[in-house]
């Protein structure tokens, strides 16, 4: 009963003093605003990252040539550090000889044997054309393990059926983007014709449309033009073909392992497994093989950390704003002397004067911090929306915001409120 009359005193000293006590409040608003703009941001990121590498295969490996681990590099061979030897030589390259016997090796373990292959370089962008209109396109190969994995949904025509991988044959598939630009949306116009791909240095290449495949934009790019650079879809040897590429190795691959295959000593598996057979005598590259998943724990801990740093910095206001509460307290204590000593006159103990005004406190906080929490969700989710995505708000963030309200209130309001309760009656009750 004590506490109810306590907080309902304490709300009419706020209605009574509405401006001194937004003033007050203002600290904490935006301490409290600023760390939860900040969770909704990190949380919305974090959901992006973990929901694009899932698209890509969060159970995926990748197998790269990298620089052999010395003093100064990493033994994954991340790094490359001082120990850079020379440059990379098709004789460094992991073969289709090398594959076929980490496949045979470990056929249980291995679903997919994933390569891929790009025509030009990644940063210049090559162009179809037809009646004054331009379409922005990679020309990209794939192997049918690649493309029996992503699955891409086709609208029009075909696949790549096993003669087109086998031969390298100039088809391709592309993307409904391309059509609706080109072609007005109209998928059998394009299938059974042949495109001109230009590059931007003036090569061309021509290829025969099998298929159009449904063009899904990359989930961590910001917002997405009228004419986005989409991929035309090539067999593997047919890229391999154009970069004259076909009879050398590979410097990248991915695995798809099986479900019943532990990653993360499977990744140890296929790095031994290169280095010690093929690699045991290289005098400057080995192969280094990183799972998905282990990527995506880096990447979540890098932002958490982030996000921590941030936090840690929007709170330097909540200290402020705790400063602003005990001040505020100070000064009603002051004009609420001859109150104190009354209420002392009449009988009233420390224990109860001390928990009068560490209530005031606290509600002073907590709706503070109820107002952040608004404000705060309201910034984090306009400013996720303005990137293109949905927000993901955190509860517990939320739940911790109040709790951490409440906490300031107590440790800046039991000063005020113990010099309130060491009052000595007779000198308050004097005190003009």
């Amino acid at each position: 009963m004590l506490f109810t009359e306590n907080v309902l005193v304490a709300l009419s000293g706020l209605k009574a003093n509405i401006m001194r006590s937004l003033l007050t409040m203002l600290g904490i608003i935006i301490g409290i605003a600023s760390v939860i703009a900040i969770m909704t941001v990190g949380n919305s990121i974090t959901l992006i990252v973990n929901s694009t590498m899932q698209g890509l295969g969060a159970n995926n490996i990748q197998v790269a040539i990298m620089q052999k681990s010395t003093e100064d590099t990493e033994e994954s061979g991340v790094n490359y550090g001082g120990g850079y030897v020379r440059d990379l030589t098709d004789e460094d390259l992991i073969t289709k000889e090398m594959l076929k016997s980490l496949t045979d090796e470990f056929k249980d373990d291995i679903k997919y044997v994933m390569l891929t292959e790009q025509v030009g370089d990644y940063y210049s962008t090559s162009k179809v054309s037809r009646n004054g209109k331009d379409a922005k396109v990679q020309i990209v190969g794939y192997n049918r393990d690649y493309m029996e994995f992503n699955d891409k949904e086709v609208l029009g025509g075909r696949s790549f059926i096993t003669a087109d991988y086998k031969e390298g044959k100039a088809v391709c598939m592309v993307s409904d983007k391309l059509v609706e630009r080109l072609y007005k949306g109209d998928n059998d116009a394009v299938i059974g014709t042949e495109i001109e791909v230009v590059s931007s240095d003036g090569t061309f290449n021509d290829f025969y449309v099998v298929g159009v495949y449904k063009y899904v934009a990359d989930s961590i790019s910001f917002g997405e033009s009228d004419n986005p650079k989409t991929e035309v879809l090539v067999p593997l040897n047919t890229a391999r073909k154009i970069n004259h590429t076909a009879n050398k190795g590979f410097q990248y691959f991915m695995l798809v392992t099986s479900v019943n295959t532990d990653n993360v000593t499977f990744v140890t598996k296929v790095r031994d497994f290169f280095n010690v057979n093929f690699y045991s005598r290289n005098d400057a590259f080995e192969v280094a093989a990183v799972s998905m998943d282990s990527m995506m724990d880096s990447l979540n801990t890098m932002i958490s950390m982030i996000k921590l740093a941030l936090s840690v910095i929007a709170g330097i206001s909540l200290v402020v704003g705790g400063i602003g509460v005990m001040n505020i307290m100070l000064v009603s204590i002051t004009e609420r002397t001859k109150e104190i000593g009354t209420r002392k006159a009449l009988g009233a103990t420390n224990s109860s004067i001390r928990l009068q005004f560490i209530t005031e406190s606290v509600v002073i906080c907590v709706i503070g911090g109820i107002i952040g929490i608004f404000l705060g969700v309201g910034l984090g989710m306009l400013a996720v929306k303005l990137m293109g995505y949905d927000a993901v708000v955190s509860v517990s963030s939320v739940v911790i915001a109040v709790g951490f309200s409440m906490a300031i209130g107590i440790f800046f309001g039991y000063y005020p409120a113990n010099k309130a309760a060491k009052l000595n009656p007779i000198d308050a009750l004097r005190y003009e």
